[in-house]
């Protein structure tokens, strides 16, 4: 299919030759033919030395192989084609009976043609075998797995698409020797890529550019290069369903916990244990996300976000519940407090200030103490019968004396509950407030994330 492809895009031009036709139209009287040309693959093939080789470089992309981001480097699977003219070669298909041989590449001159992005050495199977044609168009398919540095930029992982660069040019050649062309355009290459492409892992193929430049050298000669840009998208799928999901699970698991009854010790247990249930998470998740040390991916951001918005959830459950459960030891609610707490807060949160125990024996006696009232009513069951004035007196300064230890029982309760019920109160308001801060601040940092996302990738497409 390759070889289909590459064949028929070439160009058949003529031009004189020095070789001259076979004897006989066999295999054996064409390589006999070509033999002298073979003692000459250590020149460069044109009659004159001033004329420039002009050398067609095109590849077909056949595999993404991997990405490595901490080293900055991606490995890919090519087909590398260089087509050039041999000056010295020419015969008649009729006569030496083919239009095309196959020969050792060893025999022949090839250009040195590189890709400067190469990083390591090719490990790809190795070819022996080059197509000459009877025009002298001599054609060099060659596997390469390339291992090129490429600027990998994860900001938006997982949903980044990664710009790299391969540049062909000749080693030592200047443009007054070679010349670099091009046989296809950049949409067949695109096109033959993906069709021919056998990978269907993390990376897809998205888009091909190319840009052919001259460069001035060091000595003031010029040389030529032809730089391609492979686009390269990762398929977030993955990462989505494994990374982002089960972290927006746990975070509104963590959201709706504060529906628990804050002066129930069970909902700090819940929080720890979910909170440690999200660090094994990321332990076990640890392999999925990138390294780099050039920039913090947003994904990394969101996991931290998450976690630190846990942590603290479980500081203001704590706060609450130690301030709901010790209420009674603490002094008088402070009247700023009062005003700005009770009063504001409790209204802006709807919880409005609950009435005192005061109005609340005033509304209903009955709520006052239940002992108070008993020894009230046995000391009232003494002293039925009839009274005489000097009883009377009397009974009514017990009855007094009763009644100030009734008022100083009161009193006590009364200030005893009425601090500690503000204080609950206070707990309860803040409580509140920090769901409403704690929701406010998860939908504006989700949000600013996606849309953070959503520009970065736009950004990263327009750049196609």
């Amino acid at each position: 299919m390759v070889l289909f492809i590459f064949v028929s895009l070439f160009m058949h031009a003529s031009c004189v030759s020095i070789m001259p036709n076979c004897s006989r139209p066999d295999s054996l009287a064409l390589l006999e033919a070509l033999r002298p040309v073979f003692s000459l693959s250590s020149i460069r093939p044109v009659v004159n030395i001033s004329t420039a080789t002009l050398v067609s470089v095109d590849f077909i992309l056949i595999g993404i192989l991997g990405v490595d981001e901490k080293a900055q480097i991606v490995t890919t699977f090519i087909i590398q084609m260089l087509r050039w003219r041999n000056e010295f070669i020419s015969w008649d298909p009729n006569k030496c009976g083919a239009q095309w041989i196959t020969v050792p590449r060893k025999v022949l001159w090839v250009p040195d043609m590189v890709i400067n992005e190469f990083m390591e050495r090719n490990s790809a199977p190795f070819t022996p075998y080059t197509y000459v044609y009877h025009d002298g168009f001599v054609i060099d398919l060659q596997p390469l797995r390339v291992v090129s540095s490429c600027r990998l930029d994860i900001y938006t992982f997982p949903f980044d698409i990664q710009n790299c660069t391969l540049t062909f040019n000749a080693y030592l050649h200047r443009l007054s020797s070679i010349q670099i062309g091009r046989i296809m355009s950049t949409e067949q290459i695109l096109k033959y890529s993906q069709t021919l492409m056998t990978t269907m892992g993390e990376w897809e193929l998205i888009g091909i550019k190319a840009l052919q430049r001259k460069i001035s050298s060091s000595d003031g000669d010029v040389y030529e290069e032809l730089r391609f840009f492979i686009s390269m998208r990762r398929r977030s799928m993955l990462y989505v369903v494994n990374l982002l999901i089960p972290c927006c699970f746990l975070i509104t698991v963590d959201l709706f916990s504060f529906l628990l009854p804050p002066q129930k010790v069970d909902r700090s247990l819940f929080k720890m244990t979910l909170i440690l249930g999200y660090t094994v998470f990321l332990l076990l998740m640890n392999d999925l996300l990138p390294i780099t040390g050039n920039t913090i991916p947003l994904i990394n951001v969101f996991l931290s976000l998450c976690l630190a918005l846990m942590v603290v959830s479980l500081l203001e459950t704590i706060l609450i519940t130690n301030l709901l459960h010790n209420s009674a030891h603490y002094s008088e609610v402070p009247r700023w407090i009062q005003i700005f707490v009770i009063q504001l807060m409790g209204h802006l949160v709807l919880l409005p200030p609950k009435p005192t125990q005061v109005e609340q024996i005033i509304r209903n006696p009955g709520t006052l103490g239940k002992t108070t009232m008993c020894a009230f009513e046995t000391r009232s069951h003494k002293r039925k019968g009839p009274l005489g004035q000097d009883k009377a007196v009397e009974e009514l300064r017990s009855l007094g004396r009763d009644l100030r230890v009734i008022r100083l029982k009161v009193e006590q309760e009364l200030d005893v509950s009425q601090s500690a019920e503000e204080w609950i109160q206070v707990g309860f308001i803040i409580d509140r407030l920090l769901f409403g801060i704690y929701t406010l601040f998860i939908s504006v940092s989700f949000i600013s994330i996606i849309v953070m996302w959503v520009n970065s990738y736009n950004a990263s497409r327009f750049h196609l």
